[in-house]
C-alpha cells in the first residue's frame, strides 16, 4: 500500500479540498497525515479537520504548520466564506508540522505539496538532507509552456511557487522533487456536468459542489472558458491539486520527461527556463485528462462510501 503525505494551503482555492477528498477514496493508499502551509492561527488546519470529519476519517493525523512566508508573499492571505458555518482554528503547537513531515518522510511516505513550500523549507533547514532522500512532488512550476487555446502558465500564474519564492527555491534546489506544473494541469477542469455525481456522495461531495460553484461565480470562469477555446464551457475550476496527488499516488495517466530547469530569482520572483546544460527535473508534460477526471470522481464517490475499520 502506498503512503501519502499531504502539504496543503486547504481553505483558499478549493481544489485543495477536491485533492484531499480525491486521497481519502484512492484505492490502496493511507494518507500518512496532512500539514497545513502558510496557516495563520491554524485556520487551513481546521478547515481539514472539518472535511476529514465529513468524512468519517478523524483518525488522519492534522497539523498547522508555518503561519507565514520566509519573504513577502505575492498575494494576501484569502479565506473565502465557502464554508456551511463557522469552523474552529486548530492551531499546533511550534514544530509539531516539521516533526510529523520528517516521520513521514522518514517513513517513506510520498510528500506531495500542493501549496507554498513553505513546510518544507523549514523541514531542510531543521533535518539537512532529509528532502533530498524523500519522494516529493511538487504542484507548481511554469516549464514547458502551455498548450494551444489553453490559458497562460507564466511566473505570474505560478502561485504556489511565487507565493513563498525563497522556500520553492530551498526545495527545487536542495531535493528532487517530481513537478507537476500548470501547463498540465490547466488540462484537468471541475465542471458543471460533474456535480450531479458530487451532490450524490453526501456530505463532502456537496460541500465540494457548493464550493466549486461558489469558486466559479467569485473568479468569472465562464468568462475565461469563453476567452480560451480549450476549456469547457461549463468550467468551474481547474483540478491543479488532485493532479498533482493522483500522480503522487501512482496515477499512470501522465506522460513524464526529464527537462533541463534553470532557477532564477528575478524581481522578487523565482523564474524557471529551459537550458540546456541546467540540471533536469522529472516535469509532468502530458495528461489523459478524460480519464484522469473519471477517476477523480470515482475517488471523491469511494471517500464517501468507505469509513476506516
Amino acid at each position: 500500500m502506498r503512503r501519502i503525505h499531504l502539504d496543503t494551503d486547504l481553505g483558499s482555492d478549493t481544489d485543495d479540498l477536491c485533492a484531499l477528498a480525491m486521497l481519502l477514496g484512492w484505492p490502496d493508499l493511507e494518507l500518512a497525515g496532512v500539514t497545513t502551509t502558510t496557516d495563520p492561527g491554524g485556520r487551513r488546519a481546521g478547515f481539514v479537520r472539518y472535511a476529514l470529519r465529513l468524512a468519517g476519517r478523524e483518525d488522519v493525523v492534522v497539523e498547522a504548520g508555518a503561519e507565514g512566508t520566509l519573504g513577502v508573499p505575492m498575494v494576501p492571505f484569502d479565506f473565502p466564506d465557502y464554508w456551511p458555518a463557522p469552523i474552529e482554528p486548530r492551531p499546533s503547537r511550534p514544530g509539531a508540522a516539521t516533526d510529523l513531515l520528517c516521520a513521514s518522510a522518514s517513513g517513506g511516505a510520498t510528500i506531495v505539496a500542493i501549496g507554498p513550500c513553505t513546510n518544507l523549507a523549514g523541514l531542510e533547514i531543521a533535518r539537512p538532507g532529509l528532502l533530498a532522500s524523500a519522494c516529493l512532488v511538487v504542484m507548481g512550476g511554469h516549464v514547458p509552456s502551455a498548450r494551444h487555446g489553453l490559458p497562460p502558465c507564466g511566473a505570474g500564474q505560478d502561485f504556489n511557487v511565487q507565493q513563498d519564492p525563497i522556500a520553492a527555491q530551498i526545495v527545487l534546489e536542495r531535493a528532487s522533487p517530481l513537478l507537476v506544473p500548470l501547463s498540465a494541469t490547466v488540462q484537468v477542469t471541475l465542471r458543471a456536468s460533474h456535480l450531479p455525481r458530487l451532490r450524490a456522495c453526501g456530505s463532502l461531495g456537496s460541500l465540494l459542489a457548493d464550493q466549486a460553484e461558489a469558486h466559479a461565480r467569485d473568479n468569472r470562469m465562464a468568462d475565461l472558458a469563453h476567452r480560451f477555446p480549450g476549456l469547457p464551457p461549463d468550467l468551474l475550476n481547474f483540478q491543479h491539486d488532485p493532479l498533482a496527488c493522483a500522480v503522487a499516488a501512482g496515477w499512470d495517466g501522465v506522460r513524464i520527461e526529464d527537462i533541463p530547469v534553470r532557477l532564477e530569482r528575478r524581481g522578487g520572483r523565482l523564474l524557471m527556463s529551459r537550458r540546456d546544460g541546467a540540471r533536469p527535473f522529472r516535469v509532468v508534460t502530458a495528461v489523459d485528462a478524460p480519464r484522469f477526471e473519471e477517476d477523480w470522481l470515482k475517488a471523491v464517490e469511494r471517500a464517501s462510501s468507505v469509513r476506516p475499520p
